[in-house]
């Protein structure tokens, strides 16, 4: 089943946060995204029945494979993206905020075009 972008975003924050903390739980989810409890909490246990996170007995969320897979594509996507528009002239706010929305329909085939210019920019 094709994940949602609701669901990318949420591998990418828990991603995301994990590399800043080892212990990732639905509260700082939330914080994070700005979302309530309620929607944090449906959205976990749909990511955990559909296997891209797991859940301890202590409340630690944590990627399986294919959910870290999924949220490091996003993730790089996102940077990838950020780092371009700023090169071009965007300020750095409107440029995350542009490259998240782009980051979850962009397709492989035009990213990868993307990459391969900056890297022969650079």
């Amino acid at each position: 089943m094709a994940l949602l972008e609701s669901g990318e975003m949420y591998l990418e924050t828990i991603h995301v946060l994990s590399l800043t903390s080892g212990n990732v739980r639905a509260i700082d989810i939330g914080e994070y995204m700005g979302f309530s409890k309620p929607s944090v909490s449906r959205a976990v246990g749909i990511l955990i029945k559909d296997g891209y996170i797991t859940r301890d007995e202590d409340g630690s969320i944590k990627l399986t494979k294919s959910g870290e897979k999924i949220a490091k594509r996003i993730y790089e996507r996102h940077t990838v993206l950020t780092k371009l528009l700023i090169s071009i002239g965007v300020d750095e706010k409107t440029a995350s905020e542009d490259a998240c929305r782009v980051e979850h329909y962009i397709s492989d085939k035009t990213f990868n075009a993307i990459k391969s210019h900056i890297k022969n920019q650079g």
